[in-house]
C-alpha cells in the first residue's frame, strides 16, 4: 500500500541550519523541484549557505521547529522504518532500503589554533519508527577526514496548520572537534530528498500539488542558538513555469 507523508526530509537539513535576518548569523537558500511542474512525482533538491560576517564561523544551532508546505507530500511506497539506536549502532547498512528518504552533503568547520579546518559530511535520511502515533524523522551523517565521526539528528513530527502540512521538531547536539576548541560550525549544506523519473521505482518520491500557493509553497523555521539567540526563517520554493497565473 502506497501512504503519503508530508515532504519532512526534504528540507530538513535546509531549515535546520538556517538563520533569520535578525541575527547576526545570515542564509542564502535555493531550492528546486524535478521535475519542476505542478502534479509531478519526483525530488527536491535544496542548498543552504549560511555566515557571520560579525564572527569567523556562525552560531552552531541547537534547536529547530521546522513547518513544511501542504502542497508538498512524500509517497512512500512501502513503510519499512530505521531507528535511531540501528544507525547508531551498525550504521546505514542496518537500514532497510525502503526507508530512505534522502541523502546529500554538508561542510562541517572549525578553528584548530589558527588554522581553518573543514570537513565533507554525508547526509543519509530515514523515516523513524512512530512515536506516540507521530512519525519520526532520522538524519544520520557521516565524515571520514580528517576524522572519521557519526552523529545521527532525530526528530518528531507533528500535524500543523494551513498553509503547512506538518511540523518537525529537532533538537541538534553539539559538533565537539579537538579540546579546548570551541564545537564546529556548519556553513553549507545539501540535500535531495526523493527519486526522479529514472529511479524512482520503489523509492519515495515528492509528489507536487496540482495548484501553487501565490509566492510559491511556504516553509518557516524556528531555530535557537548556542549564543543563546532565536529567530524565525521564511521561505518558499518557487512556483514551477507557467503555474504563476494560475496561483491563488
Amino acid at each position: 500500500m502506497t501512504r503519503a507523508l508530508p515532504v519532512l526530509g526534504a528540507c530538513a537539513a535546509f531549515a535546520m541550519i538556517a538563520a533569520a535576518a535578525h541575527a547576526a548569523t545570515s542564509a542564502s537558500v535555493i531550492a528546486a523541484l524535478s521535475p519542476n511542474r505542478l502534479g509531478a512525482n519526483g525530488e527536491v533538491s535544496v542548498t543552504i549557505s549560511f555566515s557571520d560576517p560579525a564572527a569567523r564561523l556562525p552560531s552552531p544551532v541547537r534547536g529547530a521547529t521546522l513547518r513544511f508546505p501542504a502542497g508538498l507530500k512524500l509517497e512512500v511506497p512501502h513503510l519499512r522504518s530505521c531507528s535511531e539506536s540501528q544507525l547508531q549502532a551498525l550504521g546505514t547498512r542496518a537500514c532497510p532500503g525502503a526507508s530512505v528518504l534522502g541523502s546529500g552533503q554538508t561542510v562541517v568547520a572549525f578553528y584548530i589554533g589558527s588554522q581553518f579546518v573543514t570537513e565533507h559530511v554525508s547526509l543519509q535520511l530515514f523515516l523513524g519508527p512512530l512515536r506516540n502515533l507521530q512519525p519520526t524523522i532520522e538524519v544520520f551523517g557521516e565524515g571520514l577526514s580528517p576524522f572519521a565521526e557519526q552523529l545521527v539528528l532525530d526528530g518528531l513530527v507533528f500535524a500543523d496548520a494551513a498553509p503547512y502540512g506538518e511540523r518537525l521538531v529537532l533538537a541538534i547536539p553539539p559538533i565537539a572537534t579537538v579540546p579546548p576548541e570551541p564545537e564546529a560550525s556548519i556553513p553549507t549544506i545539501s540535500l535531495t530528498v526523493g527519486a526522479n523519473s529514472r529511479a524512482r521505482r520503489n523509492r519515495a518520491t515528492v509528489h507536487v500539488a496540482r495548484r501553487c500557493p501565490a509566492g510559491g509553497f511556504p516553509l518557516v523555521g524556528e531555530f535557537t542558538y548556542a549564543d543563546g539567540s532565536s529567530d524565525v526563517v521564511r521561505a518558499a520554493i518557487p512556483c514551477p513555469p507557467r503555474a504563476k497565473e494560475h496561483a491563488r
